[in-house]
């Protein structure tokens, strides 16, 4: 039996090779070569939705290794269960559109090839870290889409974005040491790296108290740093505005969530569990995060550091849904997670499709945009109204969820800041409206027109695909998030999984 999990790091790795290998031949060809790359990336990622294929394999396989009669899978273990399910599809849905709208955007760069191959390597990254189920390995796959994002922030190579990528690099570096410290001390407590092993490990009460606090911490602080949760946010603002629209689409749509979100979901829900003290720092992080996030945006003229801070509130309505530690926290941070995905990639795509009809970035010198280019406008009005929480979008429902497990929950404070940042965030966004698409045209924009249905097309679709997410949800969608909850929440079922126990 063929298993599908390796060929979701295989595909995007073939297609960074191709990507160089043309490079000499027939530069155009990198673009088409993509679009073929994401297009077989997405219909494997729904093949596996519907699953096709479920469970672990051993991708260096080495046999089954029995101790303690305990049979472990031997080799370089993937895991494709409901958790990894969710995240390859939200991955393959964004990449997909940021690939075919890249085409035309990144038309007027130098370098077309080396871009394409990047930004898939970026992929087999994330999509490396979804399905290990070894701890080394997560670690390496983080690094080789940590390693092609600071590239990609850095690739006008202007100095405000080579000095963004720097920042970028220097802080992506220390959350790298943290985790891989992490690791080291996991290992040596657990003489394990494969992440059933480790639960096993920690379920039998074989790691001191104190051990699991530090290493706990250390790998919260790590990931807490590639999801940019305050206070360890400090590369987000720089690196999202500086880079190209469709990386600033891939870093804060699908970057900081596969390497920050879905790692701290494994490591703790699945593997060492979520004690009191990851409860509290999750819960004091992410309401700083959605509160600071949130103020800071509202003060942004510039459209792209606006949505960057966003994405640091919005990250905090994530930390705090896990930080109530329930099967709802679970369910609703995660379905924030995705729908996080879809509008702020949909939004970051419109600021780049708004920024190169106006030339510029900021709201003060844009306005009228929604009758010069309506496509464009329209996507960013979906998007926006999904992010700022107004239903049907899917973002009402997500919010709403939070907010209800925290009050099921107890935390009834942080349930009135997430409520408070939702509504600042609605102003934020009735500011971004307001000032860059309606109102008067200003003179100098008076010959603008629409971007090519190349780049506003796959902005719709992900704006769509917030309206139907919204209404799909009551109506059954739901169950692909029960499933995905389930997944991450019982580290048994994965220990099962990973051992063998189907």
């Amino acid at each position: 039996m063929v298993h599908l999990a390796p060929l979701f790091v295989a595909i995007p790795l073939g297609a960074a090779f191709l990507s160089l290998l043309v490079k000499a031949v027939a530069p155009r060809v990198a673009g088409i070569l993509s679009v073929a790359a994401a297009a077989a990336l997405l219909f494997l990622a729904v093949v596996a939705l519907l699953g096709v294929d479920s469970g672990a394999t051993a991708a260096g396989g080495w046999g089954a290794v029995s101790e303690g009669g305990v049979v472990f899978l031997g080799g370089i273990v993937v895991v494709l269960d409901g958790l990894s399910r969710l995240f390859l599809i939200t991955v393959a849905v964004v990449a997909s559109a940021v690939v075919v709208y890249g085409v035309k955007y990144m038309a007027p760069y130098t370098g077309k090839p080396l871009y394409h191959s990047l930004l898939w390597l970026m992929i087999a990254g994330m999509n490396g870290v979804v399905i290990s189920g070894d701890l080394f390995n997560l670690y390496v796959f983080l690094e080789i889409g940590g390693i092609a994002s600071y590239s990609l922030v850095a690739f006008g190579t202007k100095g405000e974005e080579v000095e963004a990528s720097f920042k970028y690099l220097v802080l992506g570096c220390v959350a790298s040491a943290a985790i891989l410290i992490a690791i080291a001390l996991t290992y040596s407590a657990t003489g394990a790296l494969n992440m059933a092993d480790v639960a096993a490990a920690v379920a039998a009460g074989k790691v001191p108290d104190a051990a699991l606090f530090f290493v706990s911490a250390l790998f919260l602080a790590g990931f807490g740093l590639k999801a940019a949760m305050m206070p360890f946010h400090a590369w987000l603002p720089d690196a999202h505005p500086s880079a190209p629209a469709p990386i600033s689409a891939m870093l804060s749509g699908l970057l900081i969530k596969t390497l920050g979100i879905y790692a701290i979901v494994r490591i703790f829900f699945s593997v060492l569990g979520v004690g009191w003290h990851a409860q509290v720092l999750l819960l004091a992080f992410g309401s700083i995060s959605m509160v600071g996030g949130v103020f800071l945006a509202l003060g942004q003229d510039d459209f792209k550091r606006l949505l960057a801070y966003h994405s640091i509130s919005q990250m905090g309505f994530v930390f705090v849904a896990l930080g109530v530690n329930t099967t709802l926290g679970l369910v609703a941070g995660l379905f924030h997670a995705v729908n996080h995905a879809l509008f702020k990639s949909a939004l970051f795509l419109s600021s780049g499709s708004l920024e190169r009809i106006t030339g510029t970035r900021k709201l003060s010198e844009m306005g009228g945009l929604v009758r010069r280019a309506p496509m464009t406008s329209l996507a960013t009005i979906g998007a926006a109204l999904s992010i700022s929480g107004i239903p049907p979008f899917n973002g009402f429902w997500s919010k709403l969820l939070i907010i209800v497990a925290l009050v099921s929950g107890g935390h009834h404070a942080v349930a009135g800041i997430a409520g408070l940042t939702a509504l600042m965030t609605l102003m934020s966004f009735i500011k971004v409206q307001r000032k860059a698409l309606f109102g008067a045209l200003p003179e100098r924009l008076a010959g603008v027109r629409e971007v090519s249905a190349v780049m506003f097309v796959p902005v719709l679709a992900l704006a769509l695909l917030c309206l139907a997410t919204g209404i799909l949800w009551p109506l059954g969608l739901s169950d692909l998030l029960d499933r995905a909850a389930a997944a991450a929440g019982s580290v048994g079922d994965y220990m099962g999984l990973v051992t063998g126990g189907r």
